[in-house]
């Protein structure tokens, strides 16, 4: 199976995640990463744009933290036939938005944190640890 066609059967098994109603997908960095080698499928608006091998590495560093549980990517769409586009990453800890925003390095600053899923969208099931909660990293 190709990386292409892993993460395909990864992203769409709940419907695919264009269509209206499909809960969005929450995929792990090895998930997302593996095999990604499609610049602007991750932090497309940044300038520069960076690698998904460059954006991985911040990220990977941001799971390593001990406050922190987990780091997924939300699949925002799947409209490009070679890899889903992510604009929003969510990272699971008991730090603060202001905390987690100064883990990115300058050029990979976020746009927007915010605190807790976000109200009138679907997600994959996902059990947030206890003493922990989801913070939206947001790049337009």
């Amino acid at each position: 199976m190709t990386p292409l066609e892993r993460v395909t059967e990864r992203v769409t098994r709940n419907g695919h995640p264009d269509e209206e109603g499909t809960p969005r997908p929450l995929l792990t960095l090895s998930e997302f990463f593996d095999g990604n080698d499609v610049d602007g499928s991750i932090g497309c608006n940044l300038n520069p744009m960076p690698t998904p091998s460059q954006m991985r590495a911040v990220l990977e560093r941001i799971l390593g933290r001990p406050d922190v549980a987990d780091v997924l990517i939300q699949v925002s769409m799947f409209d490009d036939p070679q890899w889903p586009f992510s604009d929003t990453i969510w990272v699971i800890t008991n730090a603060s938005p202001d905390d987690l925003q100064g883990w990115f390095p300058e050029q990979f600053k976020p746009d927007e944190v915010w605190e807790g899923w976000q109200d009138g969208t679907l997600y994959e099931p996902y059990v947030v640890p206890q003493g922990t909660r989801p913070l939206g990293v947001f790049f337009d």
